[in-house]
């Protein structure tokens, strides 16, 4: 596994923001953009076709180090965002469904200038993906996913491991779940990135970055809105027009990256996403790794993503 490259967590910080973990110095610019009535902190690099970048729980824009400048080095405009209530993006005390995390999403995208993008989502990110690509079609042009099965599978259960179900019915709790996640530093944070992880990962300095962090508040609330809206969904008349809108296929190019040993989400009922995308689709099982490929095989990820963008270039 090639070393992690960890910036220094103190230091002075962009945009004349008070230093903090979001904040690391690298070969890329911190901004915010407005979008969809709220504000969003991107970090990005890079010139030429916009590839936008969505981190997973429990992380931030920074789980994107690795591609920003690989991606940017091979003709690529990379930015990460900050999902709407993490890292430096506004934290409001709604808006965590799908749609209207779509609509952050295509807002972001039309704020960076552009009127569509490549979209690359792990895990939560790439729920968010899926449903860009369907609920704001026209400012997807291409979709990646990584360790994110499409919506509809997740909503029957059949990509998640029973303790990843035991762990999002826990999230349904009001109150006692935010204070666990803080809880000892918020060391539940470090515990998450080990369990679903491949062995070796994360070092001790990339768990305290993610620890450090979650633990800026209201993101531990913010955070865990989106799986409360998930659980609850499945009840919910809005879930249940979610799911409808989200039957119609992807009609974009697809790659979709899955770790072997992913301990959160299964790979087998994860391969059958294909069933949902009427557009050209790429499937890749990364042996060794587990939940997060891009943090754990970053160089490997990068490639795939790269070789992808390249062979589909001509098809948008």
């Amino acid at each position: 596994m090639p070393p992690q490259l960890v910036p220094p967590i103190s230091g002075p910080a962009p945009g004349g923001r008070p230093s903090s973990p979001i904040d690391a110095d690298g070969p890329w610019r911190h901004r915010d953009v407005a979008a969809n009535g709220a504000r969003f902190h991107v970090v990005g690099a890079g010139t030429g076709p916009l590839v936008l970048l969505l981190h997973g729980f429990p992380e931030f824009w920074w789980a994107w180090r690795h591609q920003i400048p690989a991606l940017a080095d091979a003709g690529y405009r990379a930015v990460a965002m900050d999902l709407r209530g993490y890292g430096g993006s506004d934290k409001p005390p709604n808006g965590y469904d799908p749609t209207t995390l779509a609509a952050d999403v295509a807002g972001v995208i039309r704020s960076l200038g552009e009127a569509r993008a490549t979209v690359v989502g792990h895990g939560l990110g790439g729920f968010i993906g899926w449903s860009t690509a369907v609920l704001a079609a026209l400012h997807v042009s291409r979709l990646a996913v990584i360790s994110a099965p499409h919506p509809l599978l997740l909503r029957a259960a059949k990509s998640r491991q029973p303790a990843e179900l035991a762990q999002l019915t826990s999230y349904q709790l009001p109150v006692l779940p935010e204070r666990r996640l803080l809880a000892h530093g918020a060391a539940q944070v470090e515990h998450v990135l080990r369990r679903w992880s491949g062995p070796g990962w994360p070092d001790s300095a990339t768990a305290l970055r993610y620890r450090e962090a979650i633990a800026l508040w209201p993101t531990p609330h913010c955070a865990l809105e989106y799986h409360r809206w998930v659980a609850r969904s499945w009840l919910r008349t809005d879930g249940r027009r979610y799911a409808a809108r989200m039957a119609a296929p992807v009609g974009v190019p697809v790659l979709q990256l899955h770790g072997a040993i992913d301990s959160a989400v299964r790979p087998g009922p994860t391969r059958r996403s294909e069933e949902h995308v009427t557009g050209s689709y790429r499937w890749r099982l990364i042996p060794d790794v587990g939940h997060f490929p891009h943090e754990e095989a970053p160089d490997l990820v990068s490639r795939e993503l790269i070789d992808w963008l390249d062979a589909t270039e001509d098809a948008i």
